[in-house]
C-alpha cells in the first residue's frame, strides 16, 4: 500500500486542497498551517483514515504532532497497519 498516494488523496477529497497537494513532500507542515484542517477537518481526515485501512483511531492515539507534518501524518498512518 502507498502511503503517501493514500494520504494525498486523502487529504485532497476531504479538505478540498485541489492539486496543490500533489507537491506535499514529509515537511510540509499541516497543521496550523492549513486553514482547511480544523477541528471539524481533523475529524473528517481520521474518519477517511479508518474507513480505508479498516482500523479504529482511539481519541488518546490522536495528537497535534501527527497532525504537524504531512510526514508525521504518514507516520501516523504507517503505525495503524
Amino acid at each position: 500500500m502507498d502511503i503517501e498516494k493514500l494520504l494525498k488523496a486523502i487529504l485532497q477529497q476531504h479538505l478540498q486542497l485541489g492539486d496543490a497537494v500533489a507537491s506535499y513532500t514529509s515537511e510540509t507542515p499541516l497543521l496550523g498551517a492549513l486553514p482547511e484542517l480544523d477541528s471539524m477537518g481533523v475529524v473528517n481526515i481520521i474518519t477517511a483514515i479508518e474507513e480505508n485501512l479498516g482500523c479504529i483511531i482511539d481519541d488518546d492515539e490522536i495528537s497535534a504532532e501527527s497532525f504537524e507534518t504531512f510526514g508525521s501524518l504518514m507516520q501516523f498512518i504507517e503505525s495503524k497497519l
